[in-house]
């Protein structure tokens, strides 16, 4: 799992966006460090509202030409969306998934190939993580503070006690914290 989340907590405003995690201050460490990140191999797993949010962007003309180096890594990764609504899924190397997505990926996770990365995705990833299934948590604090809006965790039913496996600040303020569950 890989999400943004404000000081306060949040990965989400109140109006559900994201747009607050990606300001572009100068650190050519921080940016250096995300373009690396980008690099991997890896099917990229959304539930439908943040699938939504990144449809609406990635594959368009401003991303190629803002982020060119993301833009061609989320357009040709492997995506599966979990949603229950939805009745396609056109973005291109995307499956739609109907089902249980509990069930869904722990078979996915005894399958040979791509490591699984959830991007944002609160819904799933409070089921995911509930289930013991989430073999890590990538987090990224943003300095700033929202008041309000959604956690990654909404709908967790139980708490998970997690181990710190790395951690590193930037000098644009970002700090990157890495978990692994206590099994």
């Amino acid at each position: 799992m890989f999400v943004s989340n404000s000081v306060d907590g949040y990965f989400t405003d109140v109006a559900g966006s994201m747009s607050w995690a990606h300001r572009r201050a100068e650190d050519s460490e921080w940016q250096s460090y995300i373009e690396r990140n980008a690099r991997g191999n890896a099917t990229l797993l959304f539930g439908r509202k943040t699938y939504e949010m990144m449809v609406a962007y990635w594959p368009t003309p401003m991303a190629a030409q803002t982020d060119p180096l993301f833009a061609e890594r989320m357009n040709t990764a492997h995506k599966v969306v979990f949603s229950r609504t939805m009745e396609s899924a056109d973005w291109r190397n995307t499956r739609l998934v109907r089902t249980d997505a509990v069930e869904e990926v722990r078979t996915m996770k005894e399958e040979p190939g791509e490591d699984l990365v959830i991007l944002g995705s609160g819904s799933l990833v409070a089921q995911l993580a509930a289930a013991g299934l989430i073999d890590e948590f990538q987090i990224v604090i943003v300095p700033v503070a929202l008041g309000a809006g959604r956690t990654i965790f909404d709908g967790l039913d139980h708490n998970i006690e997690l181990s710190l496996t790395e951690s590193r600040a930037f000098k644009n303020g970002n700090v990157f914290v890495r978990y692994e569950p206590v099994r």
